[in-house]
């Protein structure tokens, strides 16, 4: 299904690109594409429309990391954020903490165990009854203005692990159960409750977010003496993906930052969410530094392989932030971007 949804639109959306741009394929001087991580089947779609493009009109190609563009494209709207820099990269499948050395370098010093954040957003938002016409984030940042944060007692996970890796799953079923204990149908829409059980509603949702975004600031906060330990030089944390559109998230996370000696920055919400323009601004950064494949062939067939990258690492994972309950040996089938391309350079050291 979501392959079929891709192939439908994506003549439509790179066409209506262009004609936004008001250019033509004539007029690129190379194409950057994501190969991962991510599903399969959708990663194809976009690849082979882009080897198409980069065959057709004899295009350098450059194969980009989903969070690395997350990461990165903070540099498209602030100049002065150089490296090395920390990155928390939050979204609806991807919880991610990294320390940036340079473009293509990366250390992981946190990730997602099971849920990310966004999920968690997402499945409580539609277990209250929440508009999900967008998505469940907004609408459960906004319902929570209404609710007291301190009605139910959800616990912070993991606060007896001292790593930087998030989980999500726990908090998840504390709040369905409270959900349940309340005897809340997500069926009935919060515009049709009565003002009694909008306001329980709300509570859930303040509660649920301040214990979520807690999470967060623990795991930040360790994140920021490791990172500091490895690169005493660091004076940024970006927070990208689609959560860092979340006003109280980067209200809360900006004190933490300020307090500790950094500064925050955030893209623009459009820019924080999955989008066209991160993705060419990664291609562009690793272009000039002659980081690209030649141009595939003009006819190539519509079944030939292609390089997807479904489950692709950023980074090596820091020696103290390495996970009993999830190891990269394990969860890997690609080498991470960082070790392929230190690979890259150390062969042409040679």
């Amino acid at each position: 299904m979501a392959e079929g949804a891709h192939s439908l639109v994506i003549d439509q959306v790179v066409q209506e690109a262009l004609d936004k741009a008001k250019i033509t394929e004539e007029d690129l001087s190379a194409v950057a594409v994501t190969i991962g991580p991510g599903l399969g089947l959708c990663l194809r779609v976009g690849v082979r429309k882009a080897r198409k493009i980069a065959g057709t009109y004899a295009l350098p190609i450059i194969g980009v990391h989903h969070m690395e563009a997350h990461a990165l494209v903070a540099r498209l709207v602030e100049r002065e954020l150089q490296f090395p820099f920390m990155a928390l990269l939050i979204s609806g499948g991807h919880n991610l903490l990294i320390l940036a050395r340079d473009i293509g370098n990366y250390i992981q010093l946190g990730t997602s165990i099971d849920d990310a954040i966004g999920e968690a957003y997402d499945k409580t938002a539609k277990w209250l009854g929440l508009d999900l016409s967008k998505s469940g984030g907004p609408a459960l940042e906004q319902l929570a203005l209404e609710g007291n944060q301190d009605s139910f007692k959800f616990k912070v996970p993991m606060k007896q692990h001292k790593d930087c890796n998030f989980s999500y799953a726990g908090l998840k079923t504390q709040v369905r159960l409270a959900i349940e204990s309340k005897n809340i149908e997500a069926t009935i829409p919060i515009a049709s409750t009565s003002s009694e059980d909008r306001k329980v509603r709300a509570d859930i949702a303040a509660s649920f977010q301040r214990v979520a975004v807690l999470h967060l600031e623990d795991k930040c906060l360790r994140a920021i003496g490791w990172g500091l330990k490895i690169e005493p030089s660091i004076k940024h944390l970006v927070v990208s993906g689609g959560v860092a559109s979340n006003k109280y998230v980067r209200s809360r996370l900006c004190n933490l930052v300020e307090k500790n000696g950094l500064q925050l920055v955030c893209p623009p919400p459009s820019l924080c969410t999955d989008n066209g323009v991160m993705i060419a601004w990664t291609g562009i950064e690793h272009f000039r530094m002659g980081r690209y494949d030649t141009p595939p062939p003009a006819c190539e067939p519509d079944d030939a392989l292609v390089d997807i990258r479904p489950r692709w690492p950023l980074g090596e994972e820091y020696a103290e932030g390495r996970s009993e309950a999830r190891s990269l040996k394990t969860a890997r089938i690609h080498p991470s971007l960082t070790s392929q391309i230190q690979a890259s350079l150390e062969k042409q050291a040679l």
